[in-house]
């Protein structure tokens, strides 16, 4: 029997996040009633939340997942799939490559794989610095909800002419912005470069919760923005701090999100009473990331450092 999915309500948008396994909730939702599914599930790394299995274990079980939601799917919707890597004995895994098998197995397609680029990751001595992860944008079908307008970033040439042909003269650019690309950087200016700029959540960031692997609202927003219309239903299996429920809310769109972590449930449940309140803290929307001037300690090379021969001359 299905439960009553959306008990809340936030300036006319419905919402529900409740405690449970995603595959146990997902059978409770409607065939075909959800038109984006975004999520970044767990990477297998052995945070709090999970526990680490064999990546073929790991795998099998996010199978029987993805089919759930592309069964929930509408013939419209998107799934937007957040990953990194995993890591075994020093060995790297990208998951968006095995991932993708898996999403063409049930028949999806592929629309971008976005890279999410960031200034601070995870460190580590014997390869390089990991400082982007991905997003794989999937469709169920060719005729899909894209709302390019709504993401559009500023030409950074808004007077530029056709030079030739019949439209020799006339303005060649949208009057609304260019498309921006599928590389989201962590610029001082995406206005400037037209490139979508999103920091990672840190400890000086205003979102930041106790989750050790909190996406920003800010990601959430562009691809609710994007790829729903308002009142349409977006879903986050694996819900966490409720960020996505946080992004679609705030877009009336109808929003629902699972995990199975009580202390997530609870911390979330708070952001969107928060919410609510008008009180949450959110990074709006295209606001430019802080660029040290100079000044600050931390922007300063150590003393110690360059006290030592030949080390930054």
């Amino acid at each position: 029997m299905q439960r009553n999915l959306f008990p809340e309500e936030y300036g006319g948008a419905q919402y529900s996040l409740v405690c449970d396994d995603a595959l146990h909730f997902l059978k409770t939702v409607g065939k075909e009633s959800v038109q984006l599914v975004i999520t970044s599930p767990p990477y297998n790394i052995g945070k709090s939340y999970e526990n680490k299995v064999p990546i073929q274990d790991y795998l099998s079980a996010q199978k029987s997942v993805i089919a759930e939601i592309v069964r929930t799917l509408n013939p419209r919707g998107s799934i937007c799939w957040q990953v990194g890597n995993y890591v075994d004995g020093g060995e790297v895994y990208p998951l968006d490559i095995f991932y993708y098998d898996l999403f063409k197995s049930f028949g999806l397609k592929l629309r971008n794989r976005i890279i999410w680029h960031f200034g601070h990751g995870l460190h580590a001595k014997n390869r390089l610095s990991g400082r982007y992860e991905t997003l794989l944008w999937f469709t169920k079908t060719n005729d899909y909800v894209f709302n390019l307008d709504a993401i559009r970033v500023p030409s950074k040439y808004p007077n530029k002419r056709h030079f030739k042909g019949d439209k020799k003269g006339e303005l060649s650019g949208n009057p609304h912005g260019k498309n921006p690309s599928d590389f989201w950087e962590f610029l001082k200016n995406e206005w400037e470069g037209g490139i979508f700029e999103i920091p990672n959540v840190k400890s000086n960031h205003p979102e930041k919760t106790f989750h050790p692997c909190q996406y920003p609202v800010e990601l959430a927003e562009r691809c609710v923005l994007a790829f729903t219309n308002e009142n349409d239903v977006v879903l986050d299996p694996y819900a966490g701090v409720a960020s996505s429920l946080i992004a679609a809310i705030m877009h009336n769109r109808t929003a629902m999100g699972v995990d199975r972590c009580r202390e997530y449930i609870d911390t979330g449940r708070e952001r969107l009473n928060s919410l609510v309140m008008g009180s949450l803290k959110t990074r709006p929307l295209g606001k430019p990331v802080h660029e040290p001037s100079g000044k600050e300690k931390i922007a300063q090379i150590p003393l110690e450092w360059r006290l030592k021969k030949g080390v930054y001359g």
